[in-house]
């Protein structure tokens, strides 16, 4: 612009994007093809942290049992049962959500449900590709 032209009172910006609920907030999803940075799940952080401090506290022999840990934390032991099992996720799936680049549909609720013990299971019930996770059930394609 030069100082002869004029600068317009408003100025429109379309930017096409949907608002999708993910961990129980809202989230801005940017079209098919379209890359936005990701950033990690506090909620799920906060939760893998939780279960990994209570395992290691329980195997420490610090606390007996899990109803007198979490009669300790102040929470229910069915909450913390289900937040212990996240320290059986597949080490690939940890990683992913601590850098936040975790499938969408992998949130705190669904991953405080019940999940198959095997790896290679985990991946499929998360919606990882498996040729990202190349496994003896699954090789890679090597050319």
């Amino acid at each position: 612009m030069t100082r002869g032209t004029a600068i317009p009172d408003t100025v429109t910006l379309h930017v096409p994007f949907r608002v999708v609920k993910r961990g129980g907030r809202k989230e801005m999803q940017l079209p098919e093809g379209a890359t936005q940075p990701r950033r990690a799940d506090s909620t799920l952080v906060k939760a893998l942290g939780r279960a990994f401090r209570w395992k290691r506290m329980l195997e420490s022999g610090e606390f007996a049992t899990i109803a007198e840990l979490a009669e300790r934390e102040g929470i229910a032991p069915s909450y913390m049962t289900r937040v212990l099992r996240l320290t059986l996720l597949a080490p690939d799936i940890v990683e992913a959500i601590l850098n936040g680049k975790q499938e969408p549909e992998v949130t705190l609720a669904r991953v405080l449900e019940a999940f198959p013990v095997e790896w290679i299971e985990q991946r499929q019930n998360f919606s990882q590709s498996l040729s990202r996770h190349p496994t003896k059930a699954q090789p890679s394609k090597a050319a």
